[in-house]
Formats: structure tokens, sequence, C-alpha cells
């Protein structure tokens, strides 16, 4: 069958799903049906999935199946969809803060303040900046040097500029199996092919990293060491010095993300080893996602080449971001914000822990999500719809698979957004619909 012919079988199945023949948790019959009903190759067959796959119109879960997607077109998270309960966005926002970020901002307004806070960004910032940002970011033992210090709009950014500087087009990433969603996007843009690595209950296993690279010739990888999203696993210090001794034998950088990392009070990987690692944080959950600036901690010798990538990427943060960001550092606002951060997330977990009790969970005590396996009468995306429609708002494993149709029979709850009795309200219902079954609840309406 020629690439046109395939395709338009792929159109025929997208037609279907527009027009509502088939809807969100309907299931496709296995390939091998699937061949037979159309009368084509199981070759074929496979190729037509592939497609839809591809263009996020259907989703597969491990051993159940092919399903159509709850979000037509979408592989990541979209914006915030204004749901009464929103388990999918995780901004911890306090009741209170603002008006500790408005006293730390007072008088940022007034026009000589202003006037510099209008000025233009730099990469690398100004010498206060840096150090005001050494001293926030040490951590555990980990001390970076200012002049290690590079900035960017947002922690997004600083995951692509460390991308594009040390991945070149058309070359591979290793990531973890189940990964931060945007990271997909974002090498998708900068034409980088991401290669899932295998893990266990302690993270990435270091063998999955050497057979990773011996297959398909690594350039780097990007881990959650701390706090890792969507699994809330915190990587033990014997599995982080394996991994160090894995991808220093083998020359590998390694991206860090500790956007999570202030919830835990573990040190980066950094800190054993920093000529390897470039550690990735941001502002965004400790404060505001409307207020926020991204770090990236170099080795020294990257450095000139993370700043080039954050200048040809645009990826430069604001004049203002740079003064608020001062400010909140410098008067121990952010210090406060992540104290009572920390104890807010504990409250939320024990919470989601009592309220989901009966099934089975993976988290951290110290986090803003966990991941929920759900029972076998239930599947990811069904669920995913059933709960949209009693304006619950949840994230399918299959957001954070790294690679399409492997999927675990999962969802993330993210904890951070509701207020805690709407967070009581959204976790019982969540418990009664699992407990009920799938057919309870009309999801492919």
């Amino acid at each position: 069958m020629s690439k046109s012919e395939y395709l338009k079988l792929a159109d025929a199945i997208a037609a279907e799903i527009a027009e509502g023949v088939l809807k969100p948790g309907d299931r496709l019959p296995p390939q091998r049906n699937f061949a037979y009903e159309r009368k084509i190759a199981v070759s074929t067959a496979s190729r037509v999935y592939t497609e839809l796959l591809r263009r996020g119109l259907v989703v597969g879960e491990v051993g159940r199946g092919t399903f159509i997607s709850a979000r037509r077109g979408a592989s990541t998270q979209n914006e915030p969809r204004g749901i009464r309960i929103d388990l999918e966005f995780n901004y911890p926002l306090l009741p209170g803060q603002t008006a500790m970020i408005a006293k730390s901002l007072d008088g940022l307004e007034k026009p000589v303040a202003l006037d510099a806070a209008l000025g233009q960004g730099t990469s690398s910032g100004s010498p206060a900046i840096r150090r005001i940002a050494a001293a926030h970011l040490a951590q555990g033992g980990w001390s970076p040097s200012p002049d290690q210090l590079v900035f960017t709009g947002n922690g997004r950014q600083s995951i692509a500029a460390a991308l594009a500087a040390i991945v070149p087009t058309g070359s591979r990433c290793g990531v973890e199996a189940l990964t931060y969603p945007f990271i997909k996007g974002i090498a998708a843009r900068l034409g980088i092919s991401l290669v899932p690595l295998a893990m266990d209950e302690s993270g990435v296993r270091p063998d999955a990293v050497q057979k990773a690279h011996r297959e398909n010739n690594l350039s780097a990888i990007y881990v959650q060491p701390a706090v890792q999203n969507p699994l809330g696993i915190t990587m033990p210090q014997a599995r982080r010095a394996e991994l160090l001794r894995v991808v220093q034998k083998l020359n590998l950088p390694v991206i860090e993300d500790n956007v999570y990392g202030f919830l835990d009070r573990q040190p980066p990987l950094a800190v054993l080893a920093p000529e390897t690692c470039i550690v990735i944080d941001s502002l965004s959950k400790k404060v505001a996602p409307g207020l926020t600036l991204g770090f990236i901690v170099s080795p020294p010798r990257l450095r000139e080449s993370i700043m080039a990538s954050v200048r040809s990427g645009g990826w430069i943060a604001s004049g203002f971001a740079f003064a608020a960001a001062q400010r909140l550092m410098g008067d121990g606002t952010v210090a406060e914000l992540i104290r009572l951060k920390r104890l807010d997330a504990r409250a939320r977990q024990k919470l989601a822990a009592d309220r989901l009790s009966d099934f089975e969970i993976q988290t951290n005590e110290n986090c803003y999500h966990l991941w929920l396996t759900l029972p076998s009468h239930w599947r990811s995306q069904t669920l995913v719809t059933a709960a949209a429609r009693r304006d619950i708002a949840l994230t399918p494993s299959t957001t954070f698979a790294a690679t399409p149709g492997h999927a675990p029979n999962a969802v993330r709850l993210a904890l951070a957004s509701p207020t805690m009795d709407q967070l009581d309200a959204g976790l019982g219902t969540l418990a009664s619909m699992l407990n009920a079954g799938e057919s309870d609840f009309d999801s492919t309406e």
C-alpha cells in the first residue's frame, strides 16, 4: 500500500473521531482484526495506528489496547481550563502569599526603581542577581558559584536552552520513561529525539542508560532526581552515585531538573559531579507562575555555549523579572514561601493518602502530586473523561509517556491548585468513581 493510501485510512479514522462516531475512550480493534476488517496487511494497519498516535488522536495503554484520546491532538498538557477542581496543573498558591509578595515588591513602582527594572535583561544578569541567586539555590552542601549562573524567563526555557546547547539537531537525549510532558514538545521543536530510559522504585536505572547509549548513541540525559514528575521519586544516594559513575564513564552530560527539589531538601546531583551536571531551577513553583525567573547552573566549560543558546532562542528574562526576583530572594520572601509550601504539600499528601487509602498510589510525602494506578475495571483515558464531566481535571498517564503507546494504566493527580475543601471533595468523588465500575459512568457519551 502506498503512503497516500495508508494516510487516507488514517484520515478516515480521524474523520470518524471528528464527527463523534468514535468517542473519547472508545477502544480500537487489535491491529490484526483491523487489518482483516479493512482487507489490508497487518503491517499497513500498524502504520495507520502509528499515524493516529503521531497525530495525538489515539493513545496506547500497555496490555490494554489503543483508545480514542480524551484530548484530541494534544500530546502534552493544555493551558488551564478553568475547571472547578483542578487536579491537572500544579502551581501552589498559598492564601496570603500575594500580600507577602506585594510587601517585598513595595516601591518597585516608583520611577527610579521602575526605570531600572524596565531595562533589557541579559543572559548573565547583574553581579548582584548572580550573587543573590547563587545563595538562594545553595542546598544541602551544594553551593554554586555566582559565575556559573545563566538566566532565562522560566524553567521550560532553561530546559530548552540547555538542550539546544549540548544536544545537536538530529541527535538523541535519554529521558525517564515517564517524564515531564513539556520536554517532548521542546525536543520536537529542536529536532531532538528522546530515548526512554527504564525506571524502578529508585528512579532511572543506570544499566538502562548504558543500554540506550550503546543502541542509540546519546548526547545527554535529562532527569529529575528530586520529586520526580509524575512519580514523586527522590533518588536515593546509592542510586545517585551509581548513575553518575555510568554517565561519567560514558562522558554524557546530565540536564538535571531541580524545579521541585525545594520540597525535598536533597542537594542536586551536581554536588557530586559539578562538571557533569547542568542544574535547572525556577521560581514558578516557589513563588508563582506569573512572577518567575529561570536558572541554569552550568559547568564553567559549557556556560558560554548555554548563554549563546539563551540569546539565540530569545529566552532572555525581562528586566522586571530580574528586579522582582532580586527583591523576593534577597529579603527572604522566597525562603518563607518555601517553608510554608513544604508544610502545605505535606498536609495535602496526608489528605490524599487518607481519601485514597483503598487504592494503589505512588508518591512522596513532601511533594504536590501523586501517581494513581487504576483498578483493572477503569482505563486512564475514560477516567479522565468521566472526571471532567464531574468538573474534575486529571492528567492521563499517556501525557507523561516518553514513547507513544507505552503508558501504564494510571493518572497523575496534582494537589497544589484547589483549596483544601475542593481537594477533599474532588478526592472523595474520585474514590467513589474508582469503587464503581466504568460501565456505571456514561464516559463515552
